[in-house]
């Protein structure tokens, strides 16, 4: 089997079917472009469409893959800058160091964070500090795979206040086409979701969310069916009869158009129903 993934991946091909392809109530424009030197940009905007707030993030990324290094700077509208240091295969291989760090300038806020994470053939694990004044937070996920079977374990501990406050558990099986994923979070929320491809031009996903002591279930399917090799449609709909679709379009190599709706299925005369814009321009 090759390397698992990390846990924050299990179950993402049918998280994909439900989010991707969808941006309701957004006007969204990215952009992303490289320089001859190899230094990667990426600029991303959107508005909010009921509140017309506008948000954007600017990114500049650049590798040196012969040391193994990339160092990425951020900035979003909030005012926040960050960088990002992380090195990767050289003390040993599969071994990934990160050291992230962020400041407002307007609050005089600083954070800072060290991320490692170690994969090879059957596991794959991380381990993120969180640096803080009161004490830092350590964040712990493994993840191991055998023959298309998939276990894993994340926690969050914070030694402030000496507790866990995450302590979740997955267990899952993988094949090309297949996926079946469940997860229990902090003992008190259980969710599954199935993910299958029967065709190359269409894929389909459920999931099940059921938190226990409020008898909450939630309950939703999708599916995304590939037109043609530069144009695919994706719907989807929950038990609150929220039902979403959505229409990419590739016009020109590097520019990509989505569309989507959600149709409050309860409320259809009342109104609310939400329509999204966006468009990728890559070069």
């Amino acid at each position: 089997m090759a390397v698992p993934p990390t846990y924050a991946d299990l179950g993402k091909s049918a998280k994909d079917i439900f989010n991707k392809g969808y941006g309701f109530g957004l006007v969204k424009l990215d952009v992303k472009t490289k320089s001859a030197s190899g230094v990667e940009f990426k600029t991303s905007g959107s508005s909010n469409t009921d509140t017309s707030k506008v948000v954007g993030t600017l990114e500049t990324k650049y590798k040196r893959p012969e040391y193994g290094l990339t160092f990425t700077e951020k900035w979003n509208t909030d005012n926040t800058l960050g960088t990002e240091i992380t090195v990767e295969d050289q003390i040993t291989k599969g071994l990934k160091l990160t050291f992230d760090t962020t400041f407002s300038p307007n609050t005089g806020k600083k954070s800072g964070k060290v991320k490692t994470a170690y994969k090879r053939e059957y596991v794959n694990l991380g381990c993120d500090i969180d640096f803080d004044f009161a004490g830092p937070t350590i964040h712990g996920a493994a993840v191991i795979g055998y023959e298309g079977w998939l276990a894993g374990y994340q926690m969050s501990f914070d030694s402030a206040k000496s507790r866990m406050t995450k302590n979740n558990f997955a267990v899952g099986y993988k094949t090309a086409d297949f996926q079946l994923h469940t997860n229990v979070n902090d003992g008190a929320e259980f969710c599954g979701s199935i993910y299958q491809k029967p065709s190359d031009k269409l894929e389909t996903a459920v999931n099940l969310a059921w938190t226990a002591g409020s008898n909450s279930t939630n309950f939703g399917i999708a599916a995304k069916y590939q037109l043609d090799k530069d144009a695919s449609i994706s719907a989807k709909v929950n038990n609150n009869s929220l039902v979403g679709v959505g229409y990419t379009q590739t016009l020109r190599p590097g520019v990509k158009l989505t569309l989507s709706g959600l149709i409050d299925g309860k409320n259809i005369n009342v109104g609310g129903h939400k329509l999204g814009l966006g468009l990728e321009l890559e070069a």
